[in-house]
């Protein structure tokens, strides 16, 4: 039965069974008028979570992979150079990806655990008079790390350089669980997925689009065609698709985004930190710390938590899975084996997140972990009982 456990890894998250249901739909004529009665109200409710009056929305088959692709083959030529940041995983994949496409990449190294280096940035950008830099790339949250960054800093050390750079950005475990202000931030391509606080199975990518960057496209030439924004734009504007959509997940994309609404978004979000102080409160009354290296920037959707000397986070993650039917995130890249992460977004209760405490709790205490049987448990409820509603 352990099936019907939830997961606490940060993505793919639970599904609501409302969710469900909607994705299970029968095969439709994606040609026909019907289909833009899905695609439309998807598509406004996007705009909506991504908190956007200007930009124009996409949703590509594919993982958010698939719309770092998209961000930058549609806007930026061979040999163009662009700025980022490796502070974990998924912000070095990114690169890679840059690199692959031939454009000249600036990076900063910083350790896993911190956050957008944005003075670093800030001095790059104010030195940079020629203009060099054609993009600027942050992950928003690092799901590798529990790192969040601060989008709008990036935005104010490019004002305050008038550097005319695109501001591109990784929101695939932030977008509709933490709060994203796109056109508040000035941010050219927002990147997000909906595997993660869009409660859905992967296969959807969702790329929000300034007019900048669009305006942008008219001189980018590396290569792009399953990618290409202006051709999903030309269509989803009159309610259609480039080639064949899955239906179903779209369907189902549309019932996530009125779900969301109908929580509110500041309760979305609220919600969301709640789940992450619970979780946090037992990670310290384990004695244990987290990969995050300051308060101010961790995490609330995903928490990576480092294990005492001599232990095993990949051997934790094995345990808690065989033994208990519970998942939880590995350590990847430069921190494998050295943390396990509790995913707590999408949808997930406080109760929900108690089960996941407590198994993380019963695993650690399997394999001789430093910890006191309960100590965590008990740190979060008091938290959850004196903090909800």
């Amino acid at each position: 039965m352990s099936e019907q456990n939830p997961v606490f890894i940060p993505g793919p998250t639970n599904i609501p069974e409302e969710i469900r249901k909607a994705c299970d739909i029968g095969t439709m004529d994606h040609r026909s008028a019907k289909f833009s009665e899905i695609i439309n109200p998807a598509l406004a409710g996007l705009k909506k979570i991504l908190k956007t009056e200007t930009a124009e929305v996409v949703v590509f088959p594919s993982s958010g992979t698939g719309a770092w692709e998209a961000a930058i083959s549609n806007t930026l030529s061979a040999g163009d150079k662009v700025l980022a940041a490796e502070q974990g995983m998924f912000s070095q994949k990114w690169i890679e990806m840059c690199r692959r496409h031939n454009l000249e990449m600036q990076v900063f190294e910083v350790e896993w655990g911190e956050s957008c280096p944005v003075s670093a940035y800030a001095e790059a950008l104010k030195a940079d008079t020629g203009h060099q830099i054609k993009a600027v790339l942050v992950t928003h949250n690092e799901t590798a790390t529990g790192v969040l960054s601060d989008v709008s800093a990036v935005r104010k050390a490019l004002d305050a350089a008038n550097h005319p750079a695109l501001l591109l950005v990784d929101g695939v475990s932030s977008i509709a669980s933490i709060d994203f202000k796109l056109d508040e931030w000035g941010v050219d391509i927002a990147v997000a997925g909906s595997q993660k606080g869009f409660m859905l199975p992967a296969g959807l990518s969702i790329v929000g689009i300034s007019q900048k960057a669009i305006s942008a496209m008219e001189t980018a030439t590396l290569p792009r065609f399953y990618f290409d924004l202006r051709e999903m734009m030309k269509h989803l504007s009159s309610g259609g698709y480039p080639y064949t959509p899955i239906v179903g997940m779209l369907n189902g994309l549309k019932k996530s985004t009125e779900m969301l609404l109908a929580e509110g978004l500041e309760n979305v979000f609220a919600r969301h930190h709640r789940l992450a102080e619970g979780v946090r409160k037992a990670v310290k009354a384990w004695g244990l710390e987290m990969c995050a290296l300051r308060e101010e920037i961790f995490s609330d959707t995903v928490t990576a938590i480092l294990v005492p000397d001599g232990f095993d986070g990949t051997e934790l993650v094995n345990h808690a899975a065989n033994k208990y039917g519970v998942s939880f995130g590995g350590g990847l890249g430069r921190v494998a084996g050295k943390v396990f992460r509790i995913g707590h977004l999408g949808s997930l209760t406080d109760v929900m997140a108690l089960s996941g405490i407590a198994a993380a709790e019963m695993a650690m205490v399997d394999l001789g972990f430093p910890i006191k049987l309960g100590s965590g448990v008990s740190a979060a409820q008091e938290y959850y009982r004196n903090s909800a509603k």
